[in-house]
């Protein structure tokens, strides 16, 4: 089988190394690194062939070490950006041309910022422009107001971490229920990943099963996706890219859905070649 066969797709990864500059405003500093040898190991010892690398909130704006990884395996990663709302044409464009294809909102515990200004309505509109999506990390009680300029922008907006609710079950959150109802609008995204970011440990695996269960009957295997989280940043001592990989099988049981969201989805829209997928 071809390297560029589409045989599943880890659609939330993240690679960088000690030493590279920091963001001044950060939760964490990682003491270790992700490399993309190591990443991309795992990818292979998993039988899943392609991936999608989330620029780390860490790292901030400076996007350099993702779009190296991004130029060393083209044909087989894209990738997600974190971008300031006055970044030029020029860059965005070259970004475009490494493999890059949405922009990442990570404001989990952060001022929501005021997306009506007219630097961030021009980022969307170029985002719009050049067909990307727009990758939105938030808490579920801001996901209505953090969303809406996405949307009214005319973007794909893909929702990280099952839309991050605040209970369990995640349908008495009122976030999650904004975000089931929301998915009539068809242009938005789920990611199935990183359950343990949500719900404690000894909860999380029943709370995702029915968070994804909910969210399956909402919008279908056509606009969900999986990630593996990897390397589970602030959570590596309860989770690993082999649980990560079983636990789809958990939230989705029937195979033919999950083949869906593994590979068909997460294809069009990361946009792979979808004429290399295994049929």
């Amino acid at each position: 089988m071809p390297l560029s066969t589409i045989t599943a797709i880890d659609s939330h990864a993240h690679v960088f190394v000690r030493g590279l500059p920091l963001a001044e405003m950060r939760r964490h500093a990682p003491d270790y690194d992700a490399t993309l040898a190591e990443y991309l190991a795992l990818l292979d010892a998993h039988g899943v062939s392609h991936g999608v690398l989330v620029q780390p909130s860490f790292l901030g704006t400076d996007n350099r070490f993702l779009i190296d990884a991004l130029r060393a395996s083209p044909a087989r990663l894209r990738g997600v950006a974190v971008v300031d709302p006055r970044v030029d044409d020029a860059t965005l464009q070259a970004m475009a041309d490494a493999g890059v294809v949405g922009i990442r909102l990570n404001i989990v515990g952060m001022p929501l910022p005021d997306f009506l200004r007219p630097d961030w309505q021009r980022l969307f509109a170029r985002v719009h422009a050049l067909g990307w999506h727009v990758e939105l990390h938030r808490e579920s009680r801001d996901l209505p107001l953090a969303a809406r300029a996405v949307l009214d922008a005319g973007c794909a907006l893909v929702v990280d971490h099952f839309g991050r609710p605040a209970s369990a079950p995640a349908i008495a959150d009122e976030g999650f229920a904004w975000l089931l109802a929301a998915a009539a609008c068809e242009r938005i995204w789920v990611k199935l990943s990183a359950a343990y970011r949500n719900w404690p440990v000894a909860t999380a695996a029943t709370a995702a099963h029915d968070a994804a269960q909910a969210l399956l009957k909402s919008f279908g295997p056509e606009r969900l996706v999986w990630g593996s989280d990897w390397p589970h940043t602030q959570h590596r001592e309860i989770a690993d890219f082999a649980t990560a990989h079983a636990a789809l099988a958990d939230w989705v049981p029937d195979a033919a859905v999950r083949r869906r969201i593994l590979v068909d989805t997460p294809a069009r829209l990361f946009k792979f070649n979808t004429g290399d997928i295994d049929q």
